[in-house]
C-alpha cells in the first residue's frame, strides 16, 4: 500500500492572509488633490475622496488636531475603505489607530481607560537627542584570535576624505562587525555611546564591483571632513508607550507582555507636564495622529461625553468616525439623533458623506478585489458578480469570487466561469433570500415566546393552506 504525505510547510506556504482593504494603498488622489476615477485600489466616492484629501493636507501640516470628522453613508460604500486610505497616505511618521466602537465595553478596563489609551496611542513624540557617532570607510579589518580560541583582539582602520584612524577592537566590537558581516570598502557608522555598527552602504570606489555585489547593493559616498560627528538623532514614540514605561515596574517590556491595564492620572499628568517642558526646550516635538472609530454608533453615551471633553484636551488627536446608520437612538439613552450621535457631537464634527456605488464602480471593485485575490474571472462572470452585487451586495459578491474559485478549482479550471458564480450563488445565500426564507419557513424556527412546531407534516400542511 503507498501512502503519500503532504508537509505542513508546503501547506502553508501556498496560503496568503487578504483582508477586506489590502487592495487600499491610498485615497487615490493627484498632487492637487483631485481624486482619480481609479487608483491605488480606490474606486468611485470622488467627493468623499476629495474631503479625505483635504483633511490629510491639515493633518500632514498640524492644522486639524482636536476635532472630529464624521464618514457617514449606507452600508457597503467605502467607509472604512476611506479611513485605510488616509492611513496609508499617512505615512509611517504619523501615528494612526483604528478601533470599532464595540472594542472598549472589555472587562479588562473602563470604557473611558479604553479611550484614553486609544487617545494617547494617537499623539506621536519625537524626542530628539545628539550623539557621537564615527562615521567613515572601511580600509582594513584585522583579527587576532588566540590559539585557545577566547579572546580576540583586533584593529580597524576606518577613513574619510581627509583623515584615516586606527581603532583597537575589542571582543564585543568583532562580534558586531562579524554580525553585520563588515568589509572593506564599506561605508559605516558607530555609535560611540552604545557601540552599534550600522552599515551605510558600500564605497562609490568599488563600484567596479557591482556586478559581484548584486542590484540591492547601495552605493554611497565616502564622508568628508572629521571621523567623529555629532548628529541629531530622532526617536518617535507614542504617549500611550511612555505611560506604560513609566507605571509598570518592567518598564518597556510591559510593552511586549501586554499588561498595560489602568494607568493613574498622575502619572499621565507628570508625564504631560515632561513633554510640555521637552517641547518649550526644543527637546521634543509633538506629532499628532489620527484616531479612526469604526461603528462609532456602538459607543454610549457615557463615552460621547468623554469624546467632548478629550477633543479639547491639549493632546488630543484628530478623531475620525465612521457610522451607517440614520435617525436612530442614542446607546444608553431614549432619544433618537442623526446618525446615533449626540448633536453637541455632531456640532463639532464635520461630515463626509459617501453615497451608493454605480454599476460600473462595482465591476471594477470586484475586477481589483479578484486580481487581490489571484482569481481569473471571464468576462461573462465578472458581469454575473457586477449584476449580483447591484442587485444585493458589493461584500455579498465579493465573498463569491473566493468561493466560485474553489468551485472552479474542483472541476480542474483555472478561469472562474459564469457557471461557478451561478453554483456558489446557489449554494450560498445573500440576507435577502435568507430573510425570505425565514418568512417562508417562520413554522420551523423557535418564535419569540420559544414556540415552535417539529411535525413536518402539520407544517407543509399550513404552508400549503397559507
Amino acid at each position: 500500500m503507498n501512502v503519500s504525505t503532504t508537509s505542513v510547510e508546503s501547506l502553508s506556504s501556498d496560503l496568503s492572509l487578504i483582508s477586506a482593504h489590502s487592495h487600499i494603498s491610498g485615497l487615490g488622489l493627484d498632487d492637487n488633490l483631485q481624486p482619480r476615477a481609479n487608483s491605488q485600489g480606490m474606486v468611485g466616492q470622488l467627493k468623499a475622496r476629495r474631503a479625505a484629501g483635504i483633511i490629510l493636507k491639515m493633518i500632514q501640516q498640524g492644522k486639524i488636531a482636536g476635532r472630529a470628522a464624521l464618514i457617514a453613508g449606507p452600508p457597503s460604500t467605502g467607509k472604512t475603505a476611506i479611513a485605510m486610505g488616509l492611513s496609508q497616505s499617512l505615512g509611517d511618521d504619523v501615528p494612526f489607530t483604528s478601533i470599532a466602537g464595540s472594542e472598549i465595553f472589555s472587562l479588562e478596563l473602563s470604557k473611558t481607560e479604553a479611550l484614553t489609551q486609544a487617545f494617547r496611542k494617537s499623539i506621536g513624540i519625537k524626542i530628539k537627542e545628539e550623539t557621537e557617532l564615527i562615521e567613515g570607510e572601511v580600509v582594513e579589518i584585522q583579527i587576532d584570535r588566540s590559539v585557545t580560541g577566547g579572546h580576540k583582539q583586533g584593529k580597524l582602520t576606518i577613513k574619510t576624505t581627509d583623515m584615516e584612524t586606527i581603532y583597537e577592537l575589542g571582543n564585543k566590537m568583532i562580534e558586531s562587525l562579524q554580525r553585520e558581516k563588515i568589509i572593506a570598502g564599506d561605508i559605516i557608522s558607530i555609535d560611540k555611546a552604545s557601540g552599534k555598527i550600522s552599515k551605510l552602504g558600500r564605497s562609490f570606489t568599488r563600484a567596479r564591483d557591482y556586478d559581484a555585489m548584486g542590484p540591492e547593493t547601495k552605493f554611497v559616498q565616502c564622508p568628508e571632513g572629521e571621523l567623529q560627528v555629532r548628529k541629531e538623532v530622532v526617536h518617535t514614540v507614542s504617549l500611550h508607550e511612555i505611560d506604560v514605561i513609566n507605571s509598570r515596574s518592567q518598564g518597556f517590556l510591559a510593552l511586549f507582555s501586554g499588561d498595560t491595564g489602568e494607568i493613574r492620572a498622575e502619572v499621565r499628568d507628570q508625564i504631560n507636564t515632561k513633554v510640555a517642558e521637552w517641547k518649550e526646550e526644543g527637546k521634543a516635538e509633538i506629532c499628532p495622529g489620527v484616531l479612526f472609530i469604526d461603528e462609532v454608533h456602538m459607543l454610549d453615551i457615557e463615552c460621547f461625553s468623554y469624546l467632548n471633553r478629550a477633543l479639547e484636551d491639549e493632546f488630543s488627536p484628530i478623531v475620525i468616525m465612521a457610522t451607517n446608520r440614520g435617525i436612530s437612538k442614542i446607546r444608553g439613552t431614549s432619544y433618537k439623533s442623526p446618525h446615533g450621535l449626540p448633536m453637541d457631537l455632531l456640532d463639532r464634527s464635520i461630515i463626509i458623506r459617501t453615497e451608493c456605488y454605480s454599476s460600473l464602480d462595482i465591476q471594477q471593485i470586484l475586477s481589483i478585489r479578484s486580481k487581490e485575490e489571484e482569481v481569473d474571472l471571464t468576462e461573462d462572470a465578472l458581469a454575473l458578480l457586477t449584476k449580483i452585487g447591484t442587485e444585493t451586495s458589493i461584500r455579498y459578491a465579493s465573498n463569491l469570487i473566493s468561493v466560485s474559485n474553489q468551485i472552479a478549482i474542483k472541476r480542474r479550471s483555472n478561469t472562474v466561469g459564469i457557471e461557478d458564480i451561478k453554483k456558489s450563488y446557489i449554494l450560498f445565500l445573500d440576507s435577502d433570500r435568507s430573510v425570505q426564507f425565514l418568512e417562508d419557513n417562520r413554522l420551523q424556527y423557535i418564535d419569540d415566546q420559544g414556540n415552535v412546531n417539529l411535525n413536518v407534516d402539520v407544517v407543509a400542511d399550513k404552508m400549503d393552506t397559507d
